[in-house]
Parts: C-alpha cells; structure tokens; sequence
C-alpha cells in the first residue's frame, strides 16, 4: 500500500497495497473463523501500483558493436570478421544463436513477471501518525489507518462479525459517512484493537489511553482512511514518551509489512520517524542522528525490496558500455527524481499513481527494449559515447537519451515520494528527513552498480560474445518484466 502510501499506487515508498473495488458478490463470513480468509480473498483486488523507482539509461551496446555484414561474389551466406578497430561482424550462427537466447529468455521473463506482484514490492500498509502535547500530562495522537485494513484487522482480533459485514458493505459502496458511521457504532471494537497497538509510556509506565468518540475519514492517494485520535494521560517524565506501534502485523495475514510514519512535536522536541516490526519502538529523546537513521534506512530497504527497480538499474547497467556512460545516465536519473520526490513529499505537486505506476513500468521496458533495439540491428554501425565530440562528449543521440533518462526520473520521483507517504506541513526537519531517506535510495543504486558494472565489463573483455549474450539476455527479461507490469497497472490487476 505504497511507496509513501503506495496509495493507488504503493508506498511504497513508494511505496503499499490497495484494494480496488471489491466484487459485490465477494462471500461474507458467517462466523469469525471466516473473517481472515474471507479479508484476504478480498485484498486480492486491491490494485497496488508501487511506486516503485530506478533509472532510465543512455542505451549503449555490448563490448562488441555489430555492421553490415560483407556480401561476397557468388556467395549469400554472411561470415563474421575482424575490423582493425577490434570489434565484431555480426555472422548468421552468431545471430542464430542469439536469437535462441532471447527467446528462452523472454519465456523466463514472462513467467517470472507473471508471478511477481504488480507492485513488484508486496503489499504494504502504511499508518501515519501525529503526537502533540493536549494539556498537562496528556498526548494526543491523531492515527490515520487504512479503512478496509481496518474493519477486518479488528473484526477478526476481536470477534466481531457484525463489523466485518458491514464495514466491507460500506467499502464497496464507497461513501465516507456510511464508512465512519460503520466505525462508530462499533466504536470499542475500534478501541480496543487501535489501544492494544499502539502505546505510549512515560517514565516507564504506561499512559492511559481513551478514543474520541467521533471517528472522521479522509484519504490518501485515493484509498480511503479512518481518522481516530487518542488522549493519552501520561505520568510526569524528564525523559520525553516512548511510542510502540504495531498495528497490522505480518502475524495477522493481511499484509506482509506496515510502516508507521511519525510526525510529533512533544517535549520540547519535533520531528519525523518510521517504525515497522524490526524497529517498532520510538522516543522523543531520541537523537537526531538516530532518527536520520531510520529514514536512511528506510530508503535503502525500498530500492532492495522492489523488484521492478533492481530490473530497472540493471537495463541501466547492461546498455552503458564504460564508466563514464553510467554515471551520466545515473546523475541525470539522479538529479532528476530528487527534484519530485521533494516537491510531491512536501506537497508542492502531487500526480494520481493511476498515472504514475504505469508510467514507471513502461519506462522499464522502454530503457531495456531501446538497448535490445540497437543491439540488434544490422547495417548500422554503433555510435558509441566515446565518439562524440560534443558537450561531455554526447552527440545529438545521447543527449535524447540523457533528455529520457531525466523526464523518466522525474516521474521516478513521484513514485519514491507516494513509497514514503508523508504529507506534512513544510519544516527544515522534514526536509532533512526526506532528504536522508533519498540518500538511503542513491547508497542502495551506487551499491548495486559498483558490484554488477565492473563484472560485465570484465564480462565483455574476456569473452565479448558470451557477454553480449548475457548483456542481450538480461535486457529481454527487463523488457517483458516491465511490459507486463505495465498492463497490470493500467487493468488494475494484482
């Protein structure tokens, strides 16, 4: 339920999952032993767009570059030859064979994109949470958490039927006031699963918790969300509050991972954190350094666990041929969604992931396909980086791709901003905190290249046709990984 929140997209955070319309004639249970399998036949709907993320390359080819092949008299077959420079023809075995690669290799692709999420990131939940001083002894915190999510998390907890049936009812008619009308009648029901998950304590003892009693709703991108605030009476403590939250855990079976995102200003102190179930604990005592780190972190873990843009950076890797290419393509990309991801956090622009996700998996295949494109082409030679005289040594083609490259991160950026899910009032911690997180994100994608791009070169110059093959292989599984995730997001399809 992204990136952000994934949102209609992921947080991502891109990037979380959401459901779209459920079936009218989705079976309700008719015990509580139905509840979870009956919530979970329900979130496989939800359309989870991730915000997914990654970079757009300046398409290259492999060590070799491949021309015309020479006709001789009387002869129509074509042979492979050496060129003074080093490179290769391109023969019919050599292209035979290739052929054959590509095409085990987009059956592979196929299957595996098919199996992946559309998300390519699991569903996410994400919770948003704001902590404020109440009056004396008392923290008020106002929860944001996702409808739905809700309604069966806390009708299974705590057995309550009547919740379920009605809540679902209301979700799939998609008015707010019968929504929280539904919450509020089973307003204890919500109390107690919301209290039992989320504490605070204060010198070592536990605040008392009570719940409003109207529950308001709002949304964010798209999904709808239960507005419930707390008062929580707190003994007196020189060393701030502790705040432990683990609403929707793994154990429940509805999401695989909820991230809480904490926004306070409590005890002399403010600023933004993130919890999940590794780190579910947090105090307003804490360092600044030691809340960077939490959003360093959390940026890092959304480059790695999201499949599409691991692909993404490897179709960035395999069509930059030497070093300089890469990290052109990469400060560009780079540049790029770093502009986005802090106006969209900060709500400056904002973009439906309708729009966003789809945008991102296409420009997936677009990176990959455009290296394939030139790889395979014939009677052409290949203009290398290298041999352009221009500005950073670019001809007119490699400032288009470097102009792609920028206009794809900039919507990247959109869909890291959804990942994370901050909507917020403009403050200097804010913008560190968003700032650490896309540096998270950049150690995670220099990481990555500094790993793969030194062995594909070492690849290309010990034996050019195998890492042309390899090269060729890994761009057809990123192009058809992408083009499929692409018609999922545009079908809204899981």
């Amino acid at each position: 339920m992204a990136g952000a929140n994934p949102g209609a997209g992921d947080p991502t955070a891109a990037g979380a999952g959401r459901i779209a319309d459920h079936p009218s004639s989705l079976a309700q249970p008719d015990s509580t032993a139905a509840i979870a399998a009956a919530a979970i036949a329900a979130r496989t709907f939800r359309f989870t767009p991730s915000p997914w993320t990654a970079q757009v390359a300046r398409e290259r080819t492999t060590s070799a570059r491949f021309v015309s092949v020479l006709r001789t008299a009387g002869n129509r077959s074509r042979r492979a030859r050496t060129i003074p420079d080093g490179k290769v023809h391109m023969s019919v075995s050599v292209r035979r064979v290739l052929s054959r690669v590509l095409f085990v290799a987009a059956g592979i692709a196929a299957l595996l994109s098919m199996a992946a999420s559309a998300s390519a990131h699991g569903i996410l939940s994400v919770v948003y949470a704001h902590l404020e001083s109440g009056g004396t002894g008392v923290v008020r915190a106002e929860l944001q958490l996702e409808y739905d999510l809700l309604v069966v998390s806390a009708a299974d907890a705590e057995k309550d039927d009547p919740l379920y049936r009605t809540g679902m009812a209301a979700f799939q008619g998609g008015n707010a006031s019968e929504q929280a009308a539904v919450l509020t009648a089973h307003r204890d029901t919500i109390a107690r699963y919301v209290t039992e998950r989320f504490q605070i304590t204060a010198a070592g003892e536990a605040c008392t918790p009570r719940m409003d009693d109207d529950i308001s709703m709002t949304q964010q991108d798209g999904v709808p969300y239960a507005v419930v605030t707390l008062d929580d009476t707190c003994p007196p403590s020189e060393n701030g509050h502790e705040i432990t939250a683990s609403l929707f855990p793994d154990a429940e079976g509805f999401v695989t991972d909820t991230k809480t995102i904490l926004t306070y200003d409590l005890d002399l102190h403010e600023g933004s954190t993130v919890l999940d179930a590794e780190h579910p604990s947090f105090t307003t005592a804490q360092s600044t350094l030691e809340r960077f780190w939490e959003f360093f972190r959390l940026g890092a873990e959304h480059l790695l666990t999201g499949i599409d843009h691991i692909l993404f950076l490897l179709a960035l890797i395999v069509g930059s041929r030497r070093l300089r290419e890469i990290v052109i393509a990469a400060t560009t990309f780079t540049l790029a969604h770093s502009v986005t991801f802090i106006l969209a956090a900060t709500g400056v622009i904002a973009a439906p992931p309708e729009v966003v996700e789809p945008t991102i998996a296409l420009s997936i295949a677009v990176v990959a396909a455009w290296y394939l494109w030139r790889l395979l082409r014939r009677d052409q030679a290949d203009q290398d980086l290298s041999h352009a005289h221009g500005f950073l040594r670019l001809d007119r083609a490699g400032w288009l791709r470097v102009a792609v490259v920028f206009v794809f991160g900039l919507v990247h950026g959109l869909g890291f901003a959804s990942a994370l899910g901050i909507d917020e009032p403009w403050s200097w911690t804010l913008l560190w905190s968003l700032l650490v997180f896309n540096v998270g994100i950049e150690a995670v994608q220099i990481g990555i290249i500094v790993i793969v791009f030194p062995l594909l070169v070492l690849l290309r110059r010990r034996a050019p046709r195998v890492g042309m093959w390899v090269s060729a292989a890994i761009a057809v599984v990123v192009t058809v990984a992408g083009l499929v995730w692409f018609v999922q997001r545009i079908l809204g399809i899981e």
